[in-house]
């Protein structure tokens, strides 16, 4: 079985915009979804929010080893508790793929704790992508830099908790810069950030982006140990690995362990 990826879109601009339209005609995530269809070892569906449950059913996550967001127009439109439902799946260990301005989505934010505020500009300006980890398995194949010859600009201060990694810094024509690539983990999921995007350009018909939302798929993939416990939504009583020897419990200075575990 190869990696089961899930490409969601909120699929808005692509039917209300007809320039969008036409540069996705198919929508966003189809334009994700048919190149990543082309990778060897993924297995490739997509989701839109239009769709029953946002197309993120409990049967759909529970098939989706690393899910894509793609957002912008209708971040309040996604039920809360659909997102609950994702998060959970993070913290069980799916991967989560964010990107562009999936940096305000409901599920970003919560997976980062902070208000994932920045500052940003449209103006079709020139941006080089720099790769600053070349060693991370996400960047691979990328060389110095990924040229974007027109792009939104999103600058700092990009309200995130410091990454675990950070793996691309933009410079954009206009004199910004903005940590555009990073990653972190959460509970046993893998979060990757990618920051290229915007619905009015064609960015995602890069050759250079969609390679490195596919490595970042492969990354994000669960590769960890299954056995672990109390790493996920709820903790669990651990059994002994080794024989406890007997102890005596006086009332006030050892609390029994009965009363602990009642709690």
């Amino acid at each position: 079985m190869g990696i089961r990826v899930t490409v969601w879109n909120e699929f808005v601009h692509e039917q209300n915009n007809d320039f969008v339209r036409s540069i996705y005609p198919r929508g966003i995530h189809e334009q994700i979804g048919g190149y990543l269809r082309e990778q060897p070892g993924l297995e490739v569906a997509t989701a839109t929010l239009e769709q029953p449950d946002h197309g993120l059913t409990e049967e759909v996550l529970a098939n989706t080893d690393v899910l894509i967001w793609w957002g912008h127009a209708a971040h309040r439109k996604v039920r809360d508790d659909i997102v609950d439902r994702v998060q959970g799946r993070i913290l069980d260990g799916m991967g989560l793929v964010v990107l562009h301005s999936g940096h305000f989505s409901k599920i970003f934010k919560r997976m980062m704790g902070t208000s994932c505020g920045l500052c940003w500009r449209e103006a079709a300006e020139r941006e080089r992508l720099w790769v600053v980890n070349p060693n991370h398995p996400i960047t691979r194949g990328c060389g110095r830099y990924i040229e974007i010859p027109n792009a939104e600009m999103y600058g700092e201060h990009f309200d995130i908790p410091e990454p675990d990694e950070l793996l691309f810094v933009s410079w954009f024509e206009g004199g910004e810069v903005f940590r555009s690539g990073a990653v972190w983990h959460r509970g046993r999921g893998k979060i990757f950030y990618f920051r290229p995007g915007h619905e009015t350009y064609p960015i995602f018909h890069h050759e250079g982006v969609l390679q490195v939302i596919g490595n970042g798929v492969r990354w994000c993939a669960f590769d960890g140990n299954t056995e672990t416990i109390g790493i996920g939504v709820c903790s669990n009583i651990a059994e002994p690995i080794e024989e406890l020897s007997p102890k005596d419990y006086v009332e006030g200075e050892i609390e029994h362990p009965s009363e602990s575990l009642a709690r």
